[in-house]
Formats: structure tokens, sequence, C-alpha cells
């Protein structure tokens, strides 16, 4: 049997990057056309954050839309919520400004200035030059805008121009919309990974997608055009 060789080693330069790319990525602000990405400040943007995700009727600008249901239109697949209280709520998104392999970002839709949903990095693991985007969550105010569109697009241009190789998205293996959203952003699906996690309680089978370093820049000439001509999902 013929063992294959291994692949050369990577570039200096880019290994270097192991050890200048903190565990937790630096609170950067994301500037885009329709929504900004900013540090979250719990202290800051909760209470508009809870207002536009606990099923109450909500407003951004002309649009609104009337009471609905919180637990199916945006905390099902994630691993806490609905909250049942304001200070529920704001210790959750304490707890993923502490992560420390991650960072927690507000969206802002740019027009109103007002919060709109949340978008993390997590499992941020510097030595390999790997990092997730994940913990993504909007109001119905945005879902199914450019929102999402655009506030991937920030993120994974970020990462890419830090030096990262791989950038990972994981859902709920159920969650259609998640998995949906992956494929139309330009991830590829590398397979569920069964009995990944138990979340509230229950058994979660994993869907991982990824997108590659050199698949990154027709990726991004896709994400613009979709911006571009609006379309979204």
């Amino acid at each position: 049997m013929t063992i294959p060789p291994l692949p050369d080693p990577l570039p200096a330069d880019v290994l270097a990057l192991r050890q200048r790319l903190p565990r937790q990525p630096a609170p950067v602000t994301l500037a885009g056309r329709f929504v900004r990405l900013e540090p979250l400040d719990v202290a800051r943007h909760a209470a508009a954050l809870f207002a536009v995700s606990d099923g109450r009727p909500a407003r951004l600008g002309a649009k609104s839309v009337p009471a609905y249901d919180a637990e199916a239109l945006i905390w099902r697949y994630m691993s806490a919520g609905p909250f049942a209280t304001p200070a529920a709520f704001a210790e959750e998104l304490q707890r993923q400004v502490d992560a420390p392999d991650g960072r927690c970002f507000c969206v802002i839709d740019v027009t109103h200035g007002q919060p709109v949903g949340c978008y993390n990095y997590l499992n941020n693991v510097p030595e390999s030059l790997k990092i997730e985007v994940g913990g993504i969550w909007y109001s119905p105010l945005v879902q199914r805008t450019v929102a999402n569109t655009e506030a991937t697009l920030l993120a994974l241009t970020h990462a890419f121009d830090l030096g990262y190789r791989r950038v990972e998205w994981k859902c709920h293996a159920l969650n259609e919309r998640s998995r949906a959203a992956a494929l139309r952003l330009g991830f590829r699906f590398e397979g569920i990974q069964y009995n990944h996690l138990i979340v509230k309680e229950r058994s979660r089978d994993t869907a991982w997608f990824a997108i590659l370093e050199e698949e990154w820049p027709a990726i991004r000439d896709l994400l613009e055009m979709l911006i571009e001509t609006g379309m979204h999902g």
C-alpha cells in the first residue's frame, strides 16, 4: 500500500498569524449600507433587543409586525430562549459577551439606528486559523430582508481579512431555515454530526457548513450581487 505524502508546510507568515490572533476576537464595528455590527453592550442594547424579540407587536420605521410566537419564529433552535423576563434575556446576552472564544455583536438597522438582532463569532481557534459564525437571530421586523446577507458579508470579510482559513456555520439539523440560509450565502454542506449536543434537555444533531479561504473571493462576489439585486430570504 502506498502511503500518501503529507501536504507541504504552510508559509511562515500564515503560521505566524496563530500567535497574533487573540482567543477572544477583538471588538470592532463592522459597518454596511443596511446594517451595522457593533460589539454588544448589555446595558445599552438589551432592552431594545428584548422589545423586538419577545413576541409583542414591534415597529421599525413604517414597517410593523403584530404579536407573534417568539419561540417559533426566533428561539426554537437557539441554545437559549425564549425569555420570560428582560433580566433573563440580559443574563444570556452577558454570557455571550463574556465568552472567552467569541464576540457578540448587536445588529443595528442603519436607517433607523435600531437594534434588530444578534450575530456572533464563536468557537474561535486561532491556532488552526478557523472561526465560526453563529448565535444569529433577527426580529421578525427584518427576517427575510437584506439584513442577514449583509451582516454575513461583513462578518466573513472581517474574518478572512484577519487571515482565517476556514469559517464555519453550524445549526440544528432540523432548522431548515438556517440550513437554507447557509447554502444561499455560499457555505458548503459538510454533513451531520449526530447526538452532537444536548440543548434544552433534548438531543441535537448538528448540520455543519463551511467556507474556505480559497472559496471566499467567489462567495464575496455572490453576496455582493445578492445585496445589490435585493435577493434575500
